[in-house]
């Protein structure tokens, strides 16, 4: 006998605040506009035809009108900030912060590589740029961080959403209050990070000094990721790493249509460990078997690999109901 598969969801409309959106688009408008005004200032000292690509070692490879450049990266800038205004979410804002800052600091370095420029062809741009336009662009991200507690979080339209009537509950009295906890580790993941730091190491003593960004990029992050807690409580669901306060990853209550358990293969259906992303879900996978999966109110599913998922999905299913009476 098979088991009569469940229909999907429908799916909620999410409800993102606009003063959310507008923090999103402010730091593209501020670095197209500081890339227009320094092109603008600089424009007696730029030649007609700019270097504007480079080789790895620096050395110029292509090149652009002055005033081609100038719109190319202000539309740039914009089309970034269109896309991120459209999907930003209120824990992602401090990415749009960051983007704005890598790119919009690039096309100025690029601006200022170029200034008293005779011959285009012989300017260079060092390699350190990326790493000055990654610390601007890590400067803007804690600003984003810092402003997206100035929005309230999203809300999904999920009126008569409620948990299947055979998914599992925990009894609880109508004014008990209850909460879970567990901690769960990830050997992959450990052995991954150890190994990129490993090979930062490596690099900064004996280079190429961009091996160094890529592992501490890897290395760092798989190493958070490596053993987290999961929390189950009125607030919602709550995944962060034991060893740092980010990352985290947080499911509101008000955004939970419903939880249940069931085993999943981390390789087969995630393509890994880690923070995944796929379509119509994502999860913190840090070994194939038991996880915990909520139904979220836009449809989407989130899992995590945790022992005993059963007792966090029975409390979370009788906080939703609750909820749901108030």
């Amino acid at each position: 006998m098979t088991d009569t598969p469940r229909p999907a969801a429908p799916r909620a409309p999410l409800r993102v605040p606009l003063r959310l959106r507008l923090l999103a688009a402010l730091p593209f408008v501020l670095a197209a506009a500081a890339y227009l005004l320094l092109s603008a200032l600089w424009s007696d000292r730029l030649p007609g035809r700019l270097a504007t690509h480079f080789s790895p070692g620096g050395e110029a490879d292509g090149f652009t009108g002055r005033g081609a450049f100038a719109a190319v990266g202000t539309g740039l800038l914009l089309a970034l900030g269109a896309g991120w205004t459209v999907f930003v979410r209120r824990n992602a804002l401090w990415g749009a912060w960051l983007t704005a800052g890598f790119a919009g600091t690039l096309l100025c370095l690029v601006v200022h590589d170029n200034l008293d420029a005779a011959d285009p062809a012989a300017v260079t741009s060092p390699p350190s740029h990326l790493a000055v336009a990654a610390a601007a662009g890590a400067v803007l991200a804690l600003a984003g961080h810092a402003l997206s507690r100035l929005v309230p979080p999203e809300e999904y339209d999920a009126d008569g959403a409620a948990p299947e009537p055979d998914a599992p509950r925990l009894a609880l009295g109508a004014g008990e209050v209850a909460g879970w906890s567990r901690a769960t580790a990830s050997a992959p993941l450990t052995a991954l990070g150890l190994l990129f730091l490993a090979a930062g190491a490596v690099a900064a003593l004996l280079g190429p000094w961009p091996l160094l960004l890529v592992a501490l990029a890897v290395g760092v992050p798989g190493l958070a990721l490596a053993r987290v807690r999961v929390n189950v409580d009125r607030h919602g669901l709550t995944v962060r790493s034991a060893l740092a306060p980010r990352p985290r990853v947080h499911v509101p209550l008000a955004d939970i249509a419903a939880a249940d358990t069931r085993d999943v293969d981390a390789l087969r259906e995630f393509g890994g460990w880690g923070y995944r992303v796929r379509a119509h879900r994502s999860g913190v996978v840090l070994r194939s078997g038991e996880a915990l999966v909520v139904r979220r109110g836009n449809g989407r599913e989130f899992a995590v690999t945790v022992p005993d998922a059963r007792t966090a999905a029975a409390l979370l299913n009788t906080l939703v109901e609750r909820r749901g009476r108030l």
